[in-house]
């Protein structure tokens, strides 16, 4: 293994701080190394392999497309990919939709349709986004601007401008930013990376009133909270706030590398055009047909009542170590998107579970993130629980 880290290393540019391990294979929500050491995954490829691995049903749907045809480009119709946007539209309760290979190129597109649809009232282009603090879009130079992260952008000024940030949960901060420009209002429901925060029902309601009030677009990114993640399909349906246009990537095509953006007809009508958007790759075939199989299996495994069911057990456990550590500050998060805030940085911790076998990352220095995949039992919970308690027994304790 240390010979294949040490050619990695050799080759790739370094813009990861990778863990010391190659993964060879998996299966279920088993993760194996080219050793043959097994892992129990929490972190289901940030949040991608929903259905969990080696998903006979996924694979079979992948492979019979991939003997018929891979790509066209969107010059032309194929059939995957309308049933994919039919499933993903009546599922996100939107009207329209582009794929795109990521969730930055999503926000991207989401960001280029809020412009024009601005730009189509006044013929300016001056108009503002508001994003919140400590969110994260991407690392594209458009999504990276609406990242409320300084550190992520410093090196990499100017932005694409035009961009204020407010604060999480705060409605006033966000009142304060409001100007006579502003064309939209970016968030997402559950913060992923800046530390598992969700936002809170009355201060998503009132950015809604406010967007209601002054033709302002609404815009979540529901990369990492959506696909059923919080036990809703979108995080947004908990409260039925929907917004004017979201962002979808990661668990949408459960590994095959595909986003998309949607929006209301509303939108649709006064935005985007054609020769204002465009993509070789988005929506071919190959991630038509996953989307399309994995709608399917999200309906036939009952993924949503697993989520509700396990996501409250996980966090009553996750509860029962933050009165068991001092150490650990709190918790927080929604259905199966956890995370445990330590006072202390936890990198070591994930080291030592790695070492005994669990998958774990962090969301920033002093925050441990829970994201397995939605298929995952109780009885997983309780193996996970069980590595992470002596992991934190031997390294903070």
């Amino acid at each position: 293994m240390q010979q294949i880290i040490n050619q990695a290393e050799s080759v790739l540019l370094h813009t990861y701080n990778r863990f010391q391990v190659v993964f060879d294979h998996a299966d279920g929500v088993k993760l194996y190394d080219v050793n043959g050491k097994e892992y129990l995954d929490f972190v289901s490829g940030i949040g991608v392999f929903a259905l969990g691995y080696n998903n006979k049903e996924y694979n079979d749907a992948l492979k019979g497309q991939i003997d018929k045809i891979l790509h066209t480009s969107n010059y032309y119709y194929n059939v995957p990919a309308i049933n994919a946007a039919e499933k993903l539209l009546k599922a996100a309760q939107m009207d329209r939709v582009f794929f795109t290979n990521s969730g930055a190129e999503a926000i991207e597109g989401a960001i280029k349709a809020a412009r024009k649809y601005a730009y189509n009232k006044d013929g300016q282009t001056d108009h503002e986004i508001i994003a919140l603090e400590h969110s994260f879009h991407g690392r594209t130079m458009g999504a990276l601007s609406v990242t409320g992260t300084p550190k992520y952008r410093e090196a990499f000024q100017p932005m694409i401008g035009y961009v204020k940030f407010a604060e999480m949960n705060d409605l006033e901060s966000v009142k304060a930013q409001i100007t006579d420009k502003t064309c939209a209002i970016l968030l997402e429901p559950v913060q992923g990376e800046g530390g598992i925060y969700p936002a809170t029902e009355e201060f998503l309601k009132g950015i809604k009133e406010i967007c209601e009030e002054k033709d302002i677009l609404l815009i979540f990114d529901e990369v990492q909270c959506g696909m059923g993640r919080t036990g809703y399909m979108f995080a947004w349906q908990k409260f039925g706030i929907r917004p004017d246009i979201m962002t979808s990537a990661k668990a949408l095509g459960c590994g095959v590398p595909v986003g998309a953006f949607m929006m209301t007809q509303k939108v649709a009508d006064s935005s985007l055009v054609a020769g204002d958007h465009g993509s070789t790759y988005g929506g071919n075939p190959l991630v038509g047909a996953a989307i399309d199989k994995v709608f399917d299996l999200f309906e036939k495994q009952n993924v949503l009542a697993n989520v509700q069911e396990v996501g409250a057990y996980l966090e009553e456990k996750l509860e029962e170590l933050t009165v068991k550590y001092d150490t650990i500050l709190l918790h927080r998060g929604a259905g199966l998107m956890q995370g445990l805030v330590f006072d202390k940085p936890v990198a070591d911790i994930i080291n030592e579970a790695l070492a005994n076998g669990l998958v774990l990352i962090n969301a920033g220095t002093h925050i441990i993130r829970f994201l397995p995949p939605l298929v995952i039992s109780k009885k997983d919970v309780d193996a996970m629980i069980a590595i992470l308690d002596a992991a934190i027994e031997k390294t903070l304790c």
